[in-house]
């Protein structure tokens, strides 16, 4: 891959502040990033959000030439577009975001870019415009045929990737299974070489607090947690654990680990938002295309008044252009 990876941004729901966030991330770039870098979206939009935030930003077709400081701009029309208004959920919008992602899908298995990165969509959008799909990673497992993919949240200090995310706290303790798991260590391992860790330490988090106690507080980290990593150590792999909930990500954050596996949604992301903040990266792992994203919603409250924060994507944008495929 190249020093500085092709990226693909994706506009997002345009009813939200991804248009605006995209539009300052892209007026803070020097020309040799720009030149990297297009944008996946409607071309009305993204003028518009780009006049909204003072960019001046001149978008010209993917397929021709590209002046220095222009940015390149592959078209995907949004539907019904004079019906689709700052800060109101619509099936248009949520029509449109999908729309972008699967172009930006093609494009990365076409290899015209090098890894995607993702404006922020609203799942209820999504719904109604009809896809079942909870979200980006469901889409994009869904657009590449990917049998799972794995929520990963990086921030400077350490990574983290989840066993499961999005279902009930019942649910997740279903989750915590040895293949399950042992196939989480597998792809936060493949993540972590993508990202240039060369033999990444990863820690795995316990499920029970203090790691069941020698079973008084439950045994699923004495049944399924430890063969997990035994057998992740059996193919060359890092790994330490079970660790404690409550110690693991001191000790990530003092440089112990890079990458900490959590069991469920909120063991992983409360760390990794608080100490993160702003540079935390949504990843997406498993996939057989590379993809970051804003950590952030559409904030339809704040969207279209110029005022959204862009650190965010800019986070999103770095370290898209440090990955590699492996």
């Amino acid at each position: 891959m190249r020093a500085s990876s092709r990226i693909g941004i994706t506009m997002g729901d345009p009813a939200g502040i991804g248009p605006e966030v995209i539009c300052k991330a892209i007026a803070a770039m020097p020309d040799d990033e720009r030149a990297a870098t297009l944008v996946i979206g409607d071309r009305v939009f993204m003028e518009r959000a780009s006049r909204l935030v003072g960019a001046d930003i001149v978008f010209v077709p993917a397929e021709g030439p590209a002046p220095a400081g222009s940015v390149r701009l592959v078209e995907v029309e949004a539907p019904n577009r004079d019906a689709i208004l700052p800060g109101r959920l619509s099936p248009d919008a949520g029509e449109a975001g999908c729309r972008c992602v699967r172009k930006a899908v093609e494009m990365a298995q076409a290899g015209e870019i090098d890894v995607i990165v993702t404006a922020s969509l609203n799942k209820a959008a999504l719904r109604a415009a009809g896809y079942p799909q909870n979200g980006h990673a469901g889409l994009l497992a869904h657009f590449t045929g990917a049998k799972r993919s794995y929520a990963v949240l990086a921030c400077p200090q350490f990574s983290v990737i989840h066993v499961s995310t999005h279902v009930a706290l019942a649910r997740a303790a279903e989750s915590c299974r040895v293949e399950r798991i042992l196939e989480t260590i597998r792809a936060g391992h493949a993540h972590m070489q993508s990202a240039g860790f060369v033999r990444p330490r990863i820690a795995v988090a316990g499920l029970n607090p203090h790691c069941g106690e020698n079973g008084l507080y439950g045994t699923e980290d004495d049944d399924y947690v430890v063969p997990a990593i035994t057998a992740a150590r059996a193919e060359g792999m890092d790994v330490a654990g079970p660790v404690p909930g409550d110690v693991v990500f001191n000790q990530a954050v003092d440089g112990k680990y890079d990458l900490v596996v959590a069991q469920f949604h909120d063991q992983g992301h409360i760390p990794a938002k608080l100490i993160g903040r702003h540079e935390t990266v949504n990843v997406t792992a498993g996939l057989p295309v590379l993809r970051t994203s804003v950590d952030h919603g559409t904030a339809f409250d704040i969207a279209w008044k110029g005022v959204a924060d862009p650190r965010n994507m800019q986070a999103a944008i770095a370290m898209a252009r440090k990955m590699r495929p492996v």
